[in-house]
C-alpha cells in the first residue's frame, strides 16, 4: 500500500479540517489528496479530472461556491455514470435515520457524525483505508478465479472513458465502439487479426453499414450535448475541422493507444 498511495478528494468548507487533513497526509505515504474543495460543482469536476479512488465528502457546503450541499453533490455524481464508482465517506452534523438512509442508497460507504466523542479526521482516513482494502481482498479473490480479469479491467477502462465524453450506454453505437476498442487492445501483436469491422460484422450479425453508422451516430451525439471543456479535456486527438469530429476509426484507434499507455 506504500507504494500505491489511495488518492482522495476532500469536499469541505470547514478551512480548520481542511488543514487537519492536510497535517495528516504530510506525514503518512498511503494516502494522497488530490484536490480540496469547498464546493460542490468544484467537486464534480475534480472527480473527472483526477478519477479519485476515494472522496471525504462534508454534507453541509455552507461556505462553499457551489450550488448548495453534498446531497447535490452525490445526486449529480450518479448522473455522470463512471465505470468504476469512488468509495465515499460523508462527515456531516446532521444526525437523522431518513438522511442516512438517502445517503447509503446515493453509493455513501460510511457516515461519521461531528459531534460523537471519537470523531477524528484520522479515523475518517483510515476508514476509507480500510474499505480500500476489505474491496480490493474481494477483487483479488475474483481475479485468482476468473481467467477473464485483466479483460474486465480494460473494459472498465474503456466504459470510464466513454462516459467522461457523453457516449451514453443507451447509444446503440456505444458497444461497437467499446468492443472495438477492446479488441484493438487485445489483439495487438496478433499476426491474423481481422479487421474491425470484420470483427464486429462476424459477432453482432449486422450489416458492415449498419455498424459503421451507429458507431457514428454515438459519437456526434456525444460531440452535440458534451461540453467543449469536458472534449478537449479528455480526447486530444486532432479533428478534422471540416467535419469537426472523429471518424470511428480515429475515434476507436486514439482511445486503444490511450488505454495501452494507462495500462
Amino acid at each position: 500500500m506504500k507504494n500505491n498511495p489511495m488518492k482522495l478528494l476532500l469536499i469541505e468548507d470547514d478551512i480548520n479540517e481542511c488543514n487537519i487533513y492536510k497535517e495528516i497526509s504530510k506525514n503518512r505515504n498511503d494516502v494522497e489528496f488530490v484536490a480540496m474543495t469547498a464546493s460542490d460543482t468544484e467537486g464534480l469536476k475534480y472527480v473527472k479530472d483526477y478519477m479519485p479512488e476515494g472522496i471525504i465528502l462534508d454534507l453541509e457546503l455552507n461556505k462553499g461556491n457551489g450550488t448548495g450541499t453534498g446531497f447535490n453533490f452525490l445526486t449529480e455524481l450518479k448522473q455522470l455514470k463512471l465505470a468504476v464508482m469512488p468509495k465515499i465517506v460523508v462527515t456531516t452534523n446532521i444526525c437523522s435515520d431518513s438522511v442516512y438512509d438517502f445517503l447509503h442508497k446515493n453509493g455513501v460507504e460510511f457516515i461519521f457524525y461531528k459531534k460523537q466523542n471519537n470523531y477524528s479526521q484520522r479515523n475518517v482516513i483510515n476508514t476509507l483505508l480500510l474499505i480500500r482494502e476489505y474491496k480490493s481482498g474481494i477483487i483479488q479473490e475474483k481475479n485468482e478465479n476468473d481467467e477473464t480479469s485483466n479483460k474486465d479491467i480494460i473494459l472498465d477502462k474503456i466504459n470510464n472513458e466513454l462516459d467522461l465524453i457523453g457516449i451514453s450506454t443507451h447509444l446503440q453505437g456505444r458497444k461497437y465502439l467499446r468492443d472495438s476498442i477492446l479488441y484493438i487492445i487485445e489483439n495487438e501483436y496478433s499476426k491474423n487479426k481481422i479487421t474491425v469491422v470484420q470483427y464486429l460484422v462476424g459477432k453482432y450479425k449486422k450489416s458492415n453499414s449498419t455498424i459503421s453508422r451507429a458507431m457514428q451516430n454515438a459519437i456526434l451525439h456525444a460531440w452535440r450535448i458534451s461540453s467543449l471543456e469536458d472534449l478537449t479535456t479528455y480526447y486530444t486527438a486532432k479533428i478534422n475541422y471540416e467535419t469537426g469530429v472523429p471518424t470511428p476509426t480515429e475515434f476507436i484507434y486514439y482511445y486503444a493507444d490511450k488505454i495501452r499507455k494507462q495500462l
